[in-house]
């Protein structure tokens, strides 16, 4: 929880989001901008519902009492939330403010309470399909909800062109900000030179399935690179059906020493309506740190990525070997693909280029501007 609120500031927001700053979605979508609201006088409170110890064991299996103490503990401190909120000028929703049930809480404060309400979704959370990670609680989400807040908010933002196509069905206010990198905390540092080469990847327990789909292909690039470091960051859960790789637990305080450790990055996914909505973060981290990446030619991606150019395209097994080795085999190629993918991050995402449509976006909120 984070607070900077007092009667100097020029506007007051509540943001509700799920998870502490360990979970990328927040850190990256409302979190990096906080500093810019600073700068603008603007005042906040950062509520997340998740605490950082409960975040901890949340993705572990079992648990269960530890996790249903956790949860009766975020949902008073939920609760409390409401006895403060007429002292803000605009409630900010990412993703959701309860993981379960009705949009209860977003109708109190925009009913009730009479609240301009932003809704913020990077993720296609409308579908009832779910990444497995999410599968065996998912009778208890409510994807349905996701239309109704759209409808009634004052503004939504969304990550790509594919959500905000759902978004306009249900709210003209729709503006498309995508997960933007900040260039000058996310770029390669400084390191001596290696004699390995590291293929790597870097995620979460819902993406690390997507792995799977590489297993043979890293089986392969091992026989013929026996020399080369095959690198998972936060795909512990598959070590043992990952073999030849190497596997560790993802740290937030070890995210950019990991990530400067890799010549290559790799992002596979399947093309579905769920991926559809991903917005391509991971790949524009890498192209940040100016690794050269080769990515699933899904949605976003191929908005991203000119093949051969800025980075490599890659849907089939075998186009994902040839690439990847095409990377190995140069040094050159290495820095010009890992060079122009790093342009174009600084030249369409940086962060310092979508915090005042950020900041536009909160101010036309509060003055029911659309």
């Amino acid at each position: 929880m984070e607070e900077k609120v007092s009667s100097k500031s020029k506007m007051r927001i509540l943001f509700w989001v799920p998870y502490p700053k360990e979970g990328q979605s927040n850190r990256f979508r409302v979190e990096q901008y906080l500093p810019y609201l600073d700068a603008e006088g603007i005042g906040y409170s950062l509520r997340p519902f998740v605490s950082s110890e409960f975040y901890r064991i949340l993705y572990q299996p079992g648990r269960f009492l530890s996790k249903v103490y956790f949860f009766i503990k975020s949902s008073l401190r939920r609760i409390i939330d409401l006895f403060s909120i007429s002292k803000y000028d605009l409630i900010f929703v990412h993703r959701e403010a309860f993981p379960f049930g009705p949009p209860f809480f977003e109708i109190l404060s925009s009913r009730l309470f009479n609240k301009p309400l932003i809704y913020d979704f990077d993720d296609a959370i409308f579908l009832e399909e779910r990444s497995e990670a999410n599968r065996a609680i998912s009778f208890l989400k409510n994807p349905g909800k996701i239309a109704r807040i759209i409808s009634f908010s004052e503004r939504v933002i969304v990550g790509n062109d594919y959500l905000k196509e759902y978004a306009q069905r249900f709210n003209k206010n729709i503006t498309v900000i995508p997960t933007p990198v900040d260039k000058e905390k996310y770029k390669q540092l400084n390191s001596s030179k290696k004699d390995r080469i590291v293929v790597g990847w870097i995620g979460s327990h819902s993406t690390a399935e997507y792995l799977l789909e590489l297993k043979d292909v890293f089986q392969k690039l091992k026989k013929e690179n026996p020399d080369i470091v095959i690198r998972l960051i936060g795909a512990e859960k598959y070590r043992e059906q990952l073999p030849l790789t190497e596997c560790r637990a993802w740290k937030l305080e070890d995210e950019i020493i990991e990530l400067s450790s890799f010549d290559i990055g790799l992002m596979p996914m399947p093309d579905n309506p769920w991926t559809r909505g991903k917005c391509a973060f991971k790949l524009l981290l890498y192209m940040s740190m100016g690794i050269p990446a080769v990515c699933s030619p899904v949605e976003m991606n191929k908005e991203i990525i000119k093949d051969g150019e800025n980075g490599f395209l890659a849907s089939s097994p075998e186009e994902w070997l040839e690439k990847i080795q095409f990377l190995i085999n140069s040094l050159d190629l290495r820095r010009k693909i890992g060079f122009e993918g790093r342009k174009t991050a600084e030249k369409k995402y940086d962060l310092r280029l979508w915090a005042p449509v950020f900041i536009e976006v909160l101010k036309e909120a509060v003055k029911g501007e659309g």
